[in-house]
């Protein structure tokens, strides 16, 4: 049986992304590379299933040490996890992937950092207790 977890940050009001990235996208606070460093530390040897524009940002490094799958919204995701029994699976994206996964998210990790700006997509509290 697989693990599911979600790992994300989010800003202090819950801010999760803006225009497509991370509103924080290119910040140069230790916190903030501490964050990234802590995301590719924590996924490594293990599953990754994100959304194609999740994918993209994906640096090259990333793909030697971890198994990062694309996700679709056809694909459902009970099928998506079936394709790794007895992994460790991170769910990554945005609101719609965290949405359709967050009721097999077992553990969720989730980073507050000192952002306060601007957002266009946010972090939904529900979607800790979508669980199973």
């Amino acid at each position: 049986m697989s693990y599911v977890r979600a790992m994300c940050a989010i800003g202090r009001r819950g801010q999760l992304g803006l225009a497509g990235v991370l509103p924080w996208e290119g910040a140069k606070g230790p916190e903030y590379i501490a964050d990234v460093q802590r995301f590719w530390d924590m996924t490594r040897g293990h599953v990754i299933l994100m959304g194609p524009r999740t994918k993209r940002s994906v640096p090259q490094f990333a793909y030697a040490d971890r198994t990062i799958v694309e996700i679709r919204s056809s694909l459902a995701p009970e099928d998506a996890i079936a394709g790794y029994p007895d992994r460790v699976i991170f769910v990554g994206g945005g609101p719609s992937v965290f949405a359709a996964y967050a009721r097999f998210v077992q553990h969720w990790d989730i980073t507050r950092l000192p952002y306060d700006g601007e957002a266009d997509r946010w972090f939904d509290p529900q979607w800790l207790t979508a669980g199973t």
